[in-house]
């Protein structure tokens, strides 16, 4: 990957790895996104017994990393392999293909302009420090094209450059799922579950869709651009009915479909 975050990743943060070297307690990593590297002890690679850490690992397999802990000073960075759901690494893996394919933009756009990739790159990552990734300042210039002007490129190859965007990058949707049972003893009980799942739409601010499945059992199902926005909108929408059938005699439970 040709963008490189500055500094130390944040604890809890989702990190992608190579893995450069299995030993007997422990693998180390290169955190692809920083130039850094990190070590997951034996105990953080799979939840159980290991007699073989080899049959989870091995040198040059990229992984998907929770950071646990940091030592900025040391320079050691604690990572886990285990604590990472299925969930998380999708959302990761999908996040790293978006920014594969906006460096391919750099990629294509420096060739038609007759530069070198890099030089393109590093001209445009300078510019674009206070956005997460490549690929996030791409999107918000699809939305945004004035965002463009502000790396102070040529005109000329402004205009290649937003012409490979828009044909690169299409408005995208992710959906995630999951199933909410509502209990209630209330003498209004369907009132109370009715209110309970207008207010977790009106939560979702309209990127919900719930069916009933019967004996008390809800379907959720939320679309989004990306999965943070999924994820964001999810939990806002089950906490909300959760918390309004919670004050009216009644219990909830929302669980995330795999």
């Amino acid at each position: 990957m040709l963008f490189k975050k500055q500094g130390f990743p944040e604890e809890g943060e989702l990190v992608l790895c190579t893995v450069t070297s299995v030993q007997f307690h422990s693998v180390f990593v290169n955190l692809d996104e920083y130039s850094k590297g990190g070590m997951i002890h034996i105990s953080e690679v799979s939840p159980g017994r290991i007699r073989n850490i080899r049959d989870f690992v091995k040198e040059g397999k990229k992984i998907v990393c929770k950071v646990l802990r940091i030592n900025q000073e040391k320079g050691y960075i604690d990572l886990s392999l285990r604590r990472v759901n299925e969930s998380e690494k999708r959302r990761k893996i999908d996040d790293t293909k978006k920014e594969q394919n906006a460096e391919k933009i750099v990629e294509i756009a420096a060739g038609k302009i007759g530069i070198k990739t890099e030089d393109l790159y590093g001209e445009i990552s300078k510019k674009i420090m206070s956005y997460a990734s490549l690929h996030e300042f791409f999107e918000e210039t699809i939305k945004n094209p004035s965002a463009l002007e502000n790396l102070g490129i040529d005109k000329k190859h402004l205009k290649i450059i937003e012409e490979t965007i828009n044909q690169r990058i299409k408005p995208s949707e992710v959906n995630i799922t999951g199933k909410l049972k509502i209990t209630t003893y209330a003498p209004d009980g369907i009132d109370v579950i009715k209110e309970s799942l207008k207010k977790a739409e009106d939560a979702a601010k309209g990127k919900i869709s719930i069916n009933y499945l019967g004996s008390g059992l809800y379907r959720f199902l939320v679309k989004a651009s990306d999965y943070k926005l999924a994820e964001k909108s999810m939990k806002s929408a089950t906490e909300t009915a959760i918390s309004h059938v919670a004050k009216h005699a009644g219990t909830a439970e929302f669980n995330r479909d795999s």
